[in-house]
């Protein structure tokens, strides 16, 4: 284990010699400097832990040369030690960043306790939250085994979140990979459960959980007959976690009142679950209701180009009457306009804003190397959303709409999923190309592998061909053809991609918000 070192720098440091070796029989290594010129000699060679630094010395003062070490290692804590507790000599230290501050006399255990509240505390925390999860290990396998309905499996998904953000904050490689196995065997038993009880909850055979289609009519249009003014953001392809990782970017404005996970449709893909929530209709229900927005796998055109027109049919079918005002933000200079524009729209009662900006990172980091190792795994992928989140003008909306006491909706339409199993998949060249559906009238597959529906009608899905067929990939399985096999194995795998089923696909975060007053 690596051994902590302390450089300690004062005046008076032969009258601290207790002070040190008590430090010394805990194990840690004290380096000690009279004056600020031989601190940061030793700091420019030396590998420092923290630096206890006192503030009144003769020549250059701690505050002095307090800029100085914080300009060579500005990650080190400094702790500056005084004489005096005088009001403008702490704001002066507290504004050239010192991390704390100690006032003399001080005893040995002060000292030991501000080590580990600075040094010790994430190896302390780490084997709290080690302990932890090997208490709680054991608990989710159960939770796992004896899943019953929806309920079950939202509990679950929330702990394996919960302890993947906990422990990548320990840096425990051991428990980590632990942890991913069990996400492996719940991912599992999990598509063992939608291949039982997926078709009997769209055919309304069995209770099940809100589904894409009754998003609106269930969640979002009882808000508005309540009087209420709400903001819908739809962030494509956002998975529960990651909300997780921006919300304490929103806390000082905005409180949660719900926060829910409702389940996306098969195929889990914007074409499908983002136009079945606009129009509040399966897929197969738009096909047949408005063919001229319908367009199939095979087609080129885009296929969420008509998700304002859906949403408005939606309001007229359900007999309500309310003004609402939809936006799509693909790029920066769209975001920017809309913050522009958006006092303009806060007379409706309904304002939908999609922002695609997650999407588009999960396609660019395949397609692009640089983005592949800024968002490597999964920690670094809720890092860079949360960058973006923090920076983009998502943000600037939010404080608008907190200003003007507006209730806010942050959802999503599907997640996505990290696939490193690739499956063999024969079909024709109307195949569909995503990578955890396909649907053709040509499959040849493994159907214990699948999530196979002979009959896309079942699953209220549209076929471009009276043969065609659906096919899902299970847990984090990917479906590869044949031709040149090894080449799309090795540049799809680790790549983020949705369609199919896990529970990070379809297990997709609803939260109802409300400005702090």
């Amino acid at each position: 284990m690596k051994q902590i070192k302390i450089l300690w720098t004062d005046d008076e440091i032969d009258i601290l010699k207790p002070h040190i070796i008590f430090l010394e029989e805990k194990g840690y290594k004290v380096l000690t400097s009279s004056n600020a010129d031989d601190a940061v000699s030793m700091l420019e060679e030396q590998d420092i832990d923290i630096i206890f630094l006192d503030e009144n010395m003769p020549g250059k003062s701690g505050l002095e040369i307090l800029p100085v070490l914080k300009n060579i290692a500005p990650e080190i804590p400094v702790i500056m030690i005084t004489k005096s507790e005088e009001e403008n000599i702490m704001e002066e230290a507290i504004g050239s960043q010192i991390d704390d501050y100690l006032i003399k006399p001080v005893n040995p255990k002060q000292i030991l306790l501000t080590i580990m509240k600075f040094i010790d505390q994430k190896k302390l925390i780490s084997k709290k939250t080690i302990s932890s999860y090997q208490s709680g290990f054991g608990e989710i396998t159960a939770l796992i085994n004896h899943a019953v309905n929806f309920d079950d499996w939202i509990d679950i998904y929330k702990k394996l979140v919960f302890w993947e953000m906990e422990l990548e904050k320990s840096e425990t490689d051991g428990m980590q990979e632990v942890l991913r196995m069990q996400n492996v065997e719940a991912n599992q038993e999990f598509s063992k459960f939608i291949k039982k009880n997926y078709l009997k909850w769209v055919n309304h055979q069995a209770a099940g959980p809100i589904l894409s289609p009754n998003l609106f009519s269930s969640k979002i249009f009882p808000l508005i007959e309540k009087g209420e003014k709400v903001v819908v953001m739809l962030i494509d392809n956002f998975r529960y976690d990651q909300w997780k990782a921006v919300y304490p970017i929103l806390q000082d404005i905005y409180r949660v009142e719900e926060e829910e996970i409702y389940c996306s449709i098969l195929p889990t893909a914007t074409q499908y679950a983002r136009n079945a929530i606009f129009s509040g209709l399966m897929p197969l229900d738009i096909q047949q209701t408005h063919p001229q927005w319908w367009f199939f796998d095979e087609d080129t055109e885009s296929k969420n180009q008509f998700e304002a027109l859906l949403l408005e049919k939606q309001i007229e079918r359900s007999g309500k009457k309310f003004s609402f005002h939809y936006e799509k933000v693909n790029n920066p200079r769209t975001g920017q306009k809309l913050v522009e524009q958006f006092s303009n729209y806060l007379n409706n009662s309904l304002i939908v804003v999609v922002y695609n900006f997650v999407d588009m990172l999960s396609h660019a980091r395949t397609e692009s190397e640089m983005i592949r190792e800024l968002a490597g795994d999964e920690k670094a992928y809720r890092s860079i959303t949360q960058s973006w989140f923090n920076h983009s003008p998502i943000l600037d909306v939010i404080k608008i709409l907190s200003e003007h006491n507006i209730k806010l909706i942050i959802t999503t339409d599907h997640g996505t999923i990290r696939v490193n199993h690739p499956l063999k998949v024969v079909g024709d060249k109307k195949t569909s190309a995503n990578l955890r559906y396909k649907t053709g009238k040509s499959l040849n597959y493994n159907p214990k592998e699948v999530f196979e529906i002979i009959n896309p009608e079942e699953a209220a899905l549209p076929r471009s061909n009276m043969s065609s067929r659906f096919i899902f990939a299970l847990n984090d399985d990917f479906l590869i053809y044949p031709q040149n096999y090894n080449y799309y194995v090795s540049y799809y795998k680790n790549s983020f991609q949705h369609g199919g089923i896990s529970l990070q696909e379809m297990l997709i975060p609803y939260v109802l918000l409300n400005p702090k007053g």
